[in-house]
């Protein structure tokens, strides 16, 4: 089975491209949300993130997250620690995730495939690019939050073009160039490959 990554920065249209290729019957990991699944139930990291972070991280037994986010994203040394433990713990989630799955390629969909070093588990990576401007507006009306915090946000993440010339496979999700059609044809370009493998 192929494991392939699916990455872009934030309001790229990732997670829609995603759900594309979950209509088209393909496993999607999702990342973000594995990772606050595994910082709610995972006793071994929410014991790392108290010891951290304080009692306060937690709250009824569930995550604090309003907290956290305030105490994790001002301080880079405070978001370079919670990565240390976020990072590794998905990474074995997605691995045994992956290894469960039955169709010809599952996808990871994750904003920090190259952060986390994930490539290294993957056979190849799916890009979505779209405009910086494109990006903002969405990321703004999607979270309801200020320019400032989108860019904020962005800066703690690589950059978009770096990020970019790393992938395998570019979508444009531009809002000129139709997106389905380009995640169909992807799809049928990795079925053709894989049956041409398995000859």
């Amino acid at each position: 089975m192929l494991r392939i990554g699916l990455t872009g920065g934030i309001g790229s249209g990732k997670t829609t491209v995603a759900k594309i290729f979950e209509v088209l019957g393909v496993p999607v990991y999702y990342a973000d949300a594995s990772a606050k699944r595994l910082m709610n139930e995972d006793p071994v990291m929410r014991q790392r993130i108290i010891t951290a972070f304080g009692e306060e991280s937690y709250i009824n037994d569930k995550l604090n997250r309003p907290y956290l986010a305030s105490v994790v994203f001002s301080d880079p040394e405070k978001t370079k620690l919670i990565n240390s433990f976020i990072h590794p713990a998905t990474l074995a989630d997605a691995a045994k995730w992956m290894d469960l799955q039955k169709s010809p390629y599952a996808v990871k969909e994750a904003a920090l495939i190259f952060e986390a070093g994930a490539e290294k588990h993957l056979d190849l990576v799916i890009g979505v690019q779209a405009p910086f401007e494109l990006r903002m507006q969405r990321a703004m009306e999607r979270d309801n939050i200020s320019e400032d915090a989108v860019r904020s946000r962005m800066e703690k993440q690589m950059d978009e073009a770096e990020k970019m010339s790393r992938c395998d496979i570019l979508i444009n999700n531009d809002e000129k160039e139709l997106l389905i059609p380009q995640v169909v044809v992807i799809h049928e370009q990795l079925l053709k490959n894989i049956e041409r493998l398995h000859c």
